[in-house]
């Protein structure tokens, strides 16, 4: 079953979003999805996953710089 993770985040640039895409990708694989909302004000990441779970997600991005907090 798929789960979907919300994020607030600060990715506020596609560049920023281009320089994460590889990570994103090899972390979420093929059986996800994920995408970031920029126009909302938290920056959202939304990701669908059937494994990962959010703190590995948040570390990955804290990892490259960016602040990421699961939203409930």
């Amino acid at each position: 079953m798929k789960t979907v993770l919300v994020f607030k985040t600060s990715v506020t640039k596609k560049k920023e979003i281009n320089m994460l895409r590889p990570l994103l990708n090899e972390l979420i694989g093929q059986h996800g999805y994920w995408n970031f909302d920029l126009e909302d004000r938290d920056h959202i990441l939304r990701v669908e996953t059937h494994v990962l779970q959010a703190k590995t997600i948040s570390v990955a991005l804290h990892d490259h710089k960016f602040y990421c907090e699961e939203l409930q």
